[in-house]
């Protein structure tokens, strides 16, 4: 399952904090990877490592050079925490981790469910919000079911 990138900090030095669709932020040094890519050392210019922007929801580019997959970021990183995200990203990696796990394409998925093969692309891209129906035909169509809680430790001292 690729762990999509939702939200980037910088921290001291060159390190990072990066949030994922699933809510788990976790804190990342680029200085891990100076040994292996001596370009990314120019990244101990302040003022470039601060230029660092999110590239969709896969990595942090700087430049033509410069450039790390969110995916690294989530198997080394340090968690730090894990946040409560917005519903439509929860929903979102719910959708493409079941999908992932059930080891179906979104042309199969639409295919079982009648919904459309963008809409899906939407939805697990977390620029949909689809109803509660939608989430269950899809839970259905990979042989899982819909699950909805509600926490209330969020919202309590």
């Amino acid at each position: 399952m690729f762990h999509k990138a939702i939200d980037l900090k910088f921290l001291d030095g060159t390190a990072l904090a990066v949030t994922f669709q699933d809510g788990v932020v976790k804190k990342y040094d680029m200085r891990a990877l100076f040994p292996k890519y001596p370009q990314l050392k120019a990244l101990e210019d302040r003022a470039l490592f601060l230029s660092g922007k999110l590239m969709g929801a896969y990595g942090i580019y700087w430049n033509d050079d410069l450039d790390i997959e969110a995916e690294t970021i989530y198997e080394d990183g340090e968690t730090i925490h894990t946040e409560n995200i917005p519903i439509q990203h929860a929903s979102s990696h719910a959708v493409a981790s079941a999908r992932a796990l059930a080891g179906m394409s979104q042309k199969q998925l639409a295919a079982l469910t009648g919904i459309d093969q963008s809409d899906i692309s939407k939805i697990e891209r977390g620029v949909a919000n689809p109803s509660v129906a939608t989430l269950e035909r899809i839970a259905t169509a990979l042989g899982g079911r819909l699950s909805i809680t509600i926490d209330m430790r969020s919202t309590t001292g």
